[in-house]
């Protein structure tokens, strides 16, 4: 993607880490899919402030985007022209949220099943060196009229790709696009529900192709961007949530987001400590193993006021005279 991350987040170059989580944190509330369930072109915001976050946020990733704009992705590996080093002078994926150069190893060369020497060599002191005087092949067989070619199956790529929180907790589709085989070529991902960050997914025939043979495979690793309010223990949802020191010591009914089915209302019982965990079932994100949803955790956290009115400070006062010595 061609965009400048830091006019997506609307920050400038300059801005730290704060002033870029705050700026992303903004921007994915108000193009979040649940406010605007029926606006591609907030979906696509939402998408777009997601990568540049993704970026941005990694230190390492910022630095190589500052250095070499758009086409950092093309020298994430820290070598010159990318991972591949058989290539054009390149990363063979160009776009699509992949970054890092690639990591070679044989079955990257040679496919899957590896190498045989007889390959190579034609079977040198075969058939061939034993048949008849002048006739056959001296590397084996039956000379070249009988020849014949191993087909190979073509090398797997390796690559990572960011994709949205909410794509990787409920599932979804995610475009890519990558060079194969000399052609640039679009493809659509399809993210499964709950993938758990770091996890990798096997497309088949969509590596390198092969030499007379299959092509190889992808192995995309799938990371999961921040989320402004949510993060992920296994099939569960965590979020923080702010209380008064009234609403924890009286009770209060109050409103929490939810991934995807709008805001709740949660009940806060009398005497809620700070700290304590509250359960919203099912309203969490898919397990792959069981295909049951987890559920959302509501950790309280009890915010006291920084400065008082007069009236305030006269009812704690009033207050600190009848609570009794918790120590």
């Amino acid at each position: 993607m061609a965009d400048d991350y830091y006019k997506t987040l609307g920050v400038s170059r300059t801005a730290d880490a704060a002033e870029i989580r705050k700026a992303y944190r903004k921007l994915a509330r108000e193009n979040h899919p649940d406010r605007n369930p029926d606006d591609p072109k907030a979906a696509e915001t939402f998408k777009a402030v997601g990568e540049a976050y993704g970026v941005l946020s990694d230190p390492e990733k910022r630095a190589q985007y500052d250095r070499f704009g758009a086409n950092y992705k093309q020298f994430g590996g820290g070598r010159p022209g990318g991972g591949n080093p058989f290539g054009g002078g390149g990363n063979p994926f160009g776009g699509g949220g992949f970054g890092g150069g690639q990591q070679v190893d044989v079955s990257d060369l040679f496919g899957d099943g590896g190498f045989d020497l007889n390959d190579l060599l034609g079977g040198l002191g075969g058939a061939g060196a034993r048949g008849p005087r002048g006739g056959g092949s001296p590397f084996g067989g039956a000379g070249a009229r009988g020849a014949r070619t191993r087909s190979r199956k073509g090398a797997d790529v390796r690559t990572t790709v960011t994709v949205p929180f909410h794509v990787a907790a409920r599932g979804g589709e995610y475009e890519l696009t990558l060079d194969r085989g000399g052609k640039r070529e679009s493809l659509t991902v399809k993210i499964p529900a709950g993938i758990a960050d770091g996890g990798t997914m096997r497309l088949a025939g969509k590596g390198e192709p092969g030499a007379g043979g299959a092509a190889g495979d992808l192995l995309l690793t799938v990371k999961t961007a921040p989320h402004p309010v949510f993060r992920r223990d296994g099939a569960n949802l965590v979020m923080d949530l702010p209380l008064t020191p009234a609403e924890a010591a009286l009770g209060a009914k109050v409103d929490v987001p939810t991934l995807s089915e709008g805001t709740v209302t949660l009940t806060i019982p009398p005497g809620t400590a700070s700290g304590a965990k509250l359960r919203l079932r099912g309203k969490g994100v898919p397990n792959p193993k069981t295909k049951t949803d987890g559920d959302q955790i509501v950790q309280t956290k009890i915010v006291v006021p920084k400065s008082l009115s007069e009236r305030q400070r006269e009812l704690y006062e009033e207050l600190k005279t009848l609570d009794a010595d918790v120590r």
